[in-house]
Order: structure tokens, then C-alpha cells, then sequence
């Protein structure tokens, strides 16, 4: 892995303990440091400096952090090689590294999973990179919308983006005719397109529990038949109640 690939990674983790102590420092000396293995001179220099030591001292140890965080993912990376099941889920990514495309390029993957991140976005290059994966699971992330590019997923059989911040559910999944099973739970979701979800010539499951739904769009839900619609118990609103 060259040292710009190796920057790719470093600038999509976040991790508290390093963000803390190396906020005044900068970032492309920090990679370095971390790249090359080089955390001497920091030490030294600080020696005179009671203050600066302790700093310099945070500082090393951080890179160190940092430093495992990029080995974590280039190993998950090197796993999903010889399993074809890339799984880069608790990793503290900020966004999907370019880096992760590059290392995977020759690669058929099967599954992906993006899970227990930080995310915010998917980028339309995963879906064009990984067209032949039949399982992607993005739960307990903060994203709210899926790229157009996902229909190009046309093996998808399993989407999993539960515990995020979706307000309905993506329209682009209605364009993926392989999709068995969403799985939607714990999002925002308070009104669903049912004739679009119907259409869905293969779809089967859809987990809509933990979403703040409305009555019609709850009732109509409840009375379908031909998929298996999961939906919580839900509780009357008191504006509802026109009779108190």
C-alpha cells in the first residue's frame, strides 16, 4: 500500500481518544509519524518541556491508535480477498475510503457490510464496484438515502439499514427486482409507499418496526398479505382521540 492510499484511510476514522489529543497537530505530519513508524523525535524534542512532553507523549500514542484503525480495515480488506465477504463493520469510518475500492477492484464480493459506523452517505462507487453483491447491510449508521446507483445491485437479495435516519424507505430499492428482504427498523419512517412496495416482483419480508408511522399508512400496512410487513404495536396518539 503506497503512502496516498494509506492517507485515504487515515482521513475516514475518527476515533475520540485521537481527535482529542491531536486536534492542534497536523494531520499530514500525524501520517507520516504513523506511516513511516518514526515517533523519536517528538520525544526528544519535548524533553525540556513538562508540558510539551506530556503532549508530545498523547500525540505518540495516538498514532499508534490511528495506526491500527488503517491496519483493521486493510485487513478486513485482505479477508474479503480469499472470502469474497468484505466486512468492514465497527471500523469508526467517517465515509467508505477510496483506498478500499482500489484494494478491491479485482475482487467478486458476495456481502458487504458497513455496519456500527459512522456514515453518513453511501457512495454511488459501491454500488458500481460491488454490482454483484447479494447481501449489504448499512444498519446503525446516520445515513438517510441510498444512491440512485443502487439499482446497478441487481443480485441484491438482503438490505439491511435499520437504526439509521431514513425517513422513508429509499425509492431506488423498488428499481432492485432481486430484493427478498429489507430490513428498516428503528428509522424515522412515517409514511411508505405501498403500491411501489408491492411491485417489488421478489420482495418478501420488510421489517418495519421502532418507526414512527402513521395511522392510514399503519392500517393499510397491516392488511398486507403478500409480503411479511413487520410493524410495532402501535400507540394512539393523544391528538388522535377526538372524543376526549
Amino acid at each position: 500500500m503506497n503512502f496516498n492510499l494509506f492517507i485515504d484511510f487515515l482521513n475516514c476514522l475518527y476515533i475520540e481518544e485521537v481527535e482529542i489529543a491531536t486536534r492542534t497537530n497536523n494531520q499530514e505530519r500525524i501520517a507520516r509519524m504513523v506511516f513511516t513508524g518514526n515517533f523519536g523525535n517528538d520525544l526528544t524534542n519535548a524533553e525540556n518541556n513538562d508540558s510539551s512532553r506530556r503532549q508530545a507523549m498523547r500525540t505518540a500514542r495516538s498514532v499508534k491508535v490511528l495506526g491500527k484503525g488503517v491496519v483493521k480495515v486493510v485487513h478486513r480488506c485482505d479477508d474479503a480477498k480469499e472470502n469474497e465477504n468484505l466486512d468492514l463493520s465497527e471500523c469508526q469510518l467517517l465515509q467508505v475510503p477510496d483506498a478500499v475500492f482500489m484494494l478491491m477492484k479485482n475482487t467478486t464480493l458476495n456481502t458487504c457490510s458497513l455496519a456500527g459506523n459512522l456514515l453518513t452517505k453511501i457512495p454511488p462507487r459501491l454500488a458500481m464496484s460491488f454490482s454483484l453483491i447479494t447481501e449489504l447491510n448499512i444498519s446503525r449508521n446516520r445515513i438517510s438515502a441510498l444512491p440512485n446507483e443502487m439499482s446497478n445491485c441487481t443480485q441484491l437479495e438482503t438490505i439491511d439499514i435499520s437504526a439509521n435516519s431514513f425517513v422513508h424507505l429509499p425509492p431506488v430499492l423498488v428499481e432492485i427486482p432481486s430484493l427478498n428482504k429489507v430490513n428498516a427498523s428503528k428509522n424515522f419512517i412515517a409514511d411508505v409507499e405501498i403500491e411501489a412496495m408491492l411491485g417489488c416482483p421478489n420482495l418478501e419480508h420488510v421489517n418495519l418496526e421502532e418507526n414512527p408511522i402513521n395511522k392510514p399508512v399503519y392500517e393499510e400496512l397491516a392488511k398486507i398479505t403478500s409480503i411479511r410487513v413487520v410493524l410495532s404495536p402501535r400507540e394512539q396518539e393523544e391528538w388522535e382521540d377526538l372524543s376526549i
